[in-house]
């Protein structure tokens, strides 16, 4: 009987993990879908490290700070990218 009890908590548990990840992924994506992003998301967007990415803003990468949270557009991202290519 306690078998069956483990394997149903696992199986439950399971269930549980999977629906969270599920809905932060779909929430994750529709925020950076938004065009804007954390500075983390968005030196993931650039495809750089996250020390290299703040390099990007002595550099001229625009940056919104409201109230101390600071965002990054993936336009702004996109634009600086190309302004810099060579």
């Amino acid at each position: 009987m306690n078998v069956d009890i483990t394997n149903r908590n696992a199986e439950i548990e399971k269930l549980i993990v999977n629906t969270i990840n599920k809905a932060l992924q779909a929430v994750h994506h529709q925020f950076i879908e938004s065009g804007w992003m954390s500075l983390k998301d968005g030196a993931k967007y650039a495809g750089v490290s996250y020390n290299t990415f703040i390099k990007f803003r002595v550099m001229g990468l625009k940056v919104c700070e409201v109230d101390g949270v600071k965002r990054v557009s993936r336009k702004e991202i996109d634009s600086f990218l190309e302004r810099h290519s060579f």
